[in-house]
Formats: structure tokens, sequence, C-alpha cells
């Protein structure tokens, strides 16, 4: 959850729409964020070490890289800057901030296409970070509910004799974290309340019910506390239920044919503007001879 960009859905719908006004309709931009979101995520499932096919990219790189791409485009516009080009820049800043080690080769040994097209991709990324960065507000440290959703385990594990088996949870937990994670929630709730949210649907659609868990024992000495959680809770649940709702990719294929026409020529590395605009940027932050 970032604190800067609002407290409620309202907000991110309102930062959206300033961001594509000007130039898109809200199906394009938001629609197409949500796709993509979706590529990155598959990508950074199906990324292998071309040294070495074991090594995966974590769960935690792809989460932040995922929280990234959403945050990027509350500020900017689908039409400014192509959602597949951010795309592979968030995943490799994530790969540093989460300290997981891919050179740029390695990375783009993973992006398909010809050797031209790796070698312009890995170009792109590299001028394409700085900018990132500052569109991110320097914000990039990312906190995840994978930490407190081990905490609720352990704790149901120690403390509640009435679910037998916490860890048979877990597949549950880690599908709906998935769903979870091409919504808002991330953006506007907080970690700990994402994994409760993760927890007792797990728990429901396995029978359980972990209201007096919640009650009793989370929230004994600080009721006051529980009614705000329960509605995060259940508007948490409402954003990950609509998720099979979303775009359908007919209708993304049409919609980035618009895209590709139209793009912003300065932010595209295919054109020859956007090296120009490179340069020009490079030689203006020279510090000119007295």
């Amino acid at each position: 959850m970032v604190d800067d960009v609002g407290e409620n859905e309202q907000e991110l719908q309102r930062l959206r729409k300033t961001a594509n006004e000007d130039y898109v309709s809200k199906q394009l931009s938001s629609g197409t964020v949500r796709e993509y979101v979706r590529r990155l995520r598959e990508f950074c499932s199906q990324f292998r070490d071309p040294r070495d096919s074991r090594i995966r990219m974590p769960v935690y790189v792809t989460t932040v890289a995922t929280h990234y791409l959403l945050r990027f485009f509350l500020y900017n516009s689908v039409m400014d800057h192509h959602p597949k080009h951010v795309m592979h820049t968030c995943i490799y800043l994530a790969c540093k901030i989460e300290e997981f080690y891919v050179t740029i080769t390695d990375y783009v040994h993973n992006v398909p296409g010809s050797a031209k097209d790796k070698e312009r991709m890995a170009s792109m990324i590299l001028n394409s970070e700085l900018q990132t960065t500052q569109e991110l507000q320097f914000h990039l440290i990312v906190h995840q509910p994978y930490r407190p959703l081990e905490g609720l385990l352990i704790d149901l594990k120690a403390r509640y004799e009435g679910l037998q088996d916490a860890e048979a949870l877990r597949g549950a937990v880690e599908l709906f974290l998935e769903k979870l994670h091409l919504t808002d929630a991330p953006l506007l709730y907080a970690p700990s309340q994402l994994a409760l949210a993760a927890v007792t649907t797990a728990a429901s659609k396995l029978g359980q019910n972990l209201d007096s868990y919640v009650t009793d024992i989370l929230f004994r000495d600080c009721p006051e506390r529980l009614a705000p959680l329960v509605d995060a809770v259940r508007k948490i649940k409402r954003l990950v239920k609509a998720v099979d709702s979303a775009v359908d990719k007919s209708c993304i294929d049409a919609l980035e044919k618009r895209l590709s026409a139209c793009l912003n020529p300065l932010n595209d590395p295919t054109t020859e503007q956007y090296w120009i605009n490179q340069v020009i940027n490079f030689l203006n932050t020279l510090t000119p001879i007295a």
C-alpha cells in the first residue's frame, strides 16, 4: 500500500483518468494495463536462467514488478509509454531491488524475438530505468503479504485448535494471492489485511470457518479494530472475485492495434525520434566547458 497514491478506489480511478483523458479511453488504458499485468506474471513464472534452468524468478520479485507497473500507469498514459516496454523495465528493476541477481544479457535471453530484438530491448530497459524510478517517485520498497501470511499460518498452528492442518490452506491461499495481484488491492490495503483475506478465503473453500479465531484470538485485546478490518477484508474479496470479468483477449488485441498506431514516438525505442531524444537528453546533462 502506497500512502501517496491514495486510500480508496476513487482516488486510483481519478489518477488514471487524469493520466489518460487527453489521449485515450478508460477502456483502452485500464484494459491494456490489466492485460500486461497478466503478461508480466506469466513472463516471470516462465523465466529461466540460461545457464541453470533450475533458477527461477522468486514470487516476491514478480509481486514488486506488478506493483511498479500498476503505479507507473497511475501517472502516465499507455499512449506515451508502451506497457510492453514498461513491463520489462519494471521486472528488471524489481530484480535489483529484491536482490535477485540477473544480468541484462540473461534477462533478455528470456524475451521472445531475434538477437536484434533482444539487443534493442536490453538497450531500452537500461535507458528507461532512471525515468521509471522517477515516475515511481523513488518509492521502490514494496511491503508484500507473504511475511504476514507466514505469521498467520504459524499463529493458527500455535493458538487455534479449530483448524486441523493450517498447511492445507497454502494452495488456495496462493491462488487467491495470484488473482489479488491482478487488482488494485495491493495499492489500497495493508499487507496484513491482504494476508488475512487470503487465509479466510482459503479456509472457506475447505469448509472451515476462522471467525472465532479472528474475533476471540487475533483481536481479543483490541475489539475496536475489528469492524474496520472486516470491512477491508470484504472489499478485498470483492475485488478478487471481480477478476474473472476482466476484458477478454480479443478485445485487448483490437485495442493494442490502436495503441501501436498512436504511440508517442518519443517514448518508443523502435523509432528514430526516440533515440534522437535520448541523445538530446544526454547532451543536456553535460556541463558546458567554460
